[in-house]
């Protein structure tokens, strides 16, 4: 695993700019912070959303407002509403989300979520 040393610092999530990113349906929009081995990410799934693609990265996910569904490839699925948190780690599962009513989420992953084998 990367050790990173990361200084103290204030977020003004007001001066990242949004990055829009197309859905299957609807937009995501991001404002990303990258660090050496970790990226923090605000979040944003506009009302009718669905993810293009599936997702295999780990991530550490907290939802912040509203709430949508964590799809699994196996055909299982997750709700997660304001206040509530899933991790995963790289490689471990195949997932997207969905937001019929939108949400905003912090999303932190990096290399502490990677999926090392002894």
């Amino acid at each position: 695993m990367t050790v990173n040393n990361i200084p103290f610092q204030t977020i003004d999530w007001s001066s990242v700019p949004k990055i829009e990113y197309k859905g299957e349906t609807g937009s995501a929009f991001w404002q990303t912070l990258q660090f050496p081995g970790l990226r923090m990410r605000i979040v944003e799934y506009s009302s009718g959303y669905r993810a293009d693609h599936w997702c295999s990265r780990g991530h550490l996910i907290y939802c912040l407002e509203g709430d949508f569904t964590s799809e699994m490839n196996d055909g299982s699925a997750f709700e997660l509403k304001k206040g509530m948190s899933y991790i995963v780690s790289d490689e471990i599962s195949s997932h997207r989300s969905v937001s019929l009513n939108g949400v905003r989420l912090l999303i932190v992953d990096g290399d502490f979520l990677g999926n090392e084998k002894p």
